[in-house]
């Protein structure tokens, strides 16, 4: 299951789900827009009814890279209001302060209504190297402490982050704000092709169920590149505020463990789960069966139905490359998942062999 539709920290709900919830106050937020895969569409639904509230889903055939997502968000809203204020959210970070998240939004907001394409800058706790930094320049006399972007900054070395919070550089934590008439400005000028592939899909999109799916053919025509290339570091317009609370985009396992409570030998863990002399471990552990640890320490062990993940925390960054390779080799487990969703509800298989399934069906 992808990580933002796993409860990985909540118990209760999924990062997917803290992530609605976290714009459902209708006085500061209209419904939301999700941008998600088709392939992804009935567990996106079934999380969304699951907290009743409303969002509006568009689905991308294939996946271009978040400059055509940012672009469709874009005219989505303009095509209600020309100057909407949008906001750009990740599916998969934790903010556990809501509050103080919405605070932040309102203020930057005041500098994507002046014009700024704003972004939210962390401020860091630690000279991490596996996230991008944000160098502040002049201040923005329109959105009170915020300052206009002088650098981004790829991820550094050690003593490159060390030194860009001596300075005082931001995370950059990936959250954009900006009026939609204005990005659909700046993607006609820099990225054209981009949001003509968008417009055209969007136009040519068709109804289906709950869902809006973006013409195929078009949507393919966009090219790959981020937004943080595509606009971030090309327009002269772009802001940054800074904000303290506490935040993570759970990029890794080790981040995972970083956020969860700990208990007195510095483990975290999920599930049904015993432990035995390990000590400062991330054991997460799926499904009915039990995950059992003797005399580890600092690694993760996630256990699901269809797979065992055992890493040490320093590496758990390394697990996009198994991805890779597993899905290299053909092992199924790169993409399948036991449990399929549907309109109806879900599947889960429970045995497969020569000319038979047996599949657990809830409607």
């Amino acid at each position: 299951m992808p990580k933002q539709f796993a409860r990985l920290v909540d118990a209760e709900r999924s990062t997917f789900q803290a992530t609605l919830a976290r714009v459902s106050d209708a006085s500061v937020f209209t419904t939301p827009t999700v941008i998600a895969s088709a392939e992804a569409r009935f567990i996106v639904a079934e999380q969304r009814d699951q907290l009743g509230l409303a969002a509006d889903i568009l689905l991308e055939p294939q996946g271009r890279d978040s400059a055509a997502a940012v672009a469709v968000a874009a005219l989505h809203a303009a095509a209600s209001d020309p100057q909407a204020v949008v906001l750009i959210m990740a599916a998969d970070h934790v903010v556990p302060d809501t509050q103080a998240f919405v605070d932040a939004v309102r203020r930057a907001a005041e500098g994507a209504r002046a014009g700024y394409t704003m972004t939210l800058g962390i401020e860091p706790d630690r000279p991490a190297t596996d996230y991008g930094y944000i160098r502040r320049g002049e201040p923005i006399a329109e959105a009170a402490g915020a300052a206009r972007v002088a650098r981004f900054v790829e991820k550094p070395t050690q003593a490159g982050a060390e030194a860009l919070i001596a300075e005082g550089a931001l995370w950059n934590s990936g959250y954009f704000l900006f009026r939609a008439d204005l990005m659909l400005a700046e993607l006609e000028a820099f990225v054209p092709e981009v949001l003509a592939a968008a417009r055209a899909a969007l136009e040519a999109a068709v109804t289906d169920l709950d869902f809006v799916r973006l013409d195929a053919a078009a949507f393919a025509q966009a090219p790959r590149i981020s937004i943080d290339y595509a606009v971030m570091e090309r327009t002269a317009r772009a802001g940054v505020l800074p904000v303290s609370f506490a935040w993570s985009d759970v990029g890794t396992w080790d981040a995972v463990w970083q956020v969860l409570d700990h208990d007195a030998e510095g483990n975290a863990v999920r599930g049904r789960v015993s432990l035995i002399g390990t000590r400062n471990s991330l054991v997460h552990s799926q499904g009915e069966g039990l995950t059992a640890v003797v005399g580890l320490e600092d690694v993760v062990v996630v256990s699901t139905p269809d797979a065992v993940l055992v890493a040490s925390k320093a590496q758990s960054g390394q697990v996009k490359e198994l991805v890779n390779a597993l899905r290299a080799s053909g092992a199924p487990e790169a993409d399948a998942h036991l449990r399929m969703y549907r309109p109806w509800g879900w599947y889960q298989r429970i045995d497969l062999g020569e000319r038979f399934q047996v599949k657990r069906i809830q409607v």
